[in-house]
């Protein structure tokens, strides 16, 4: 149930770079684990927004005061921690970014269960699930559509 409430609703925006180009859209996500989660254990997310995916190499993040970085930097980051209550901000790349007005945002986040006990946690180490495919998902079972504004 707590997936419904993942993003923030007013933290569509689109990405400009340091030319004033915009390069992509961004939003707030936090964290679905109430313990929150070791970063290096955060696989990325499925994104969809409205008939088009965004896989995780087009993605990267940004959290704890940290330039955004790729999911390849973040699983080595294994003494860095996401708290439950912080939000984090997820970067898309989309050459000229979204148009003006709503968007269907399709959402499932993957962090991988901090457990240690469950039979998928070593392979998943290795070889991470794709976001989306439900493998991984922890506390974030289903993916969530929003009806979300670009803001400007």
């Amino acid at each position: 149930m707590f997936d419904n409430f993942l993003i923030r609703k007013d933290s569509l925006k689109n990405d400009v770079d340091q030319d004033g180009n915009i390069v992509g859209f961004q939003f707030a996500a936090r964290n679905a684990n109430y313990r929150g989660v070791f970063l290096s254990l955060h696989n990325g997310y499925y994104i969809k927004v409205d008939d088009t995916e965004y896989p995780r190499e087009l993605q990267t993040f940004e959290i704890n005061g940290k330039e955004p970085r790729d999911f390849e930097e973040i699983k080595k980051a294994v003494w860095e921690h996401w708290d439950y209550d912080d939000e984090g901000i997820v970067h898309v790349q989309k050459p000229g970014g979204l148009t003006p007005g709503k968007h269907i945002l399709a959402f499932q986040q993957s962090v991988l269960a901090a457990y240690g006990y469950m039979p998928t946690d070593e392979e998943w180490v290795k070889n991470p699930p794709v976001p989306g495919s439900g493998a991984g998902s922890d506390k974030t079972r289903n993916i969530v559509k929003y009806e979300l504004e670009l803001q400007a």
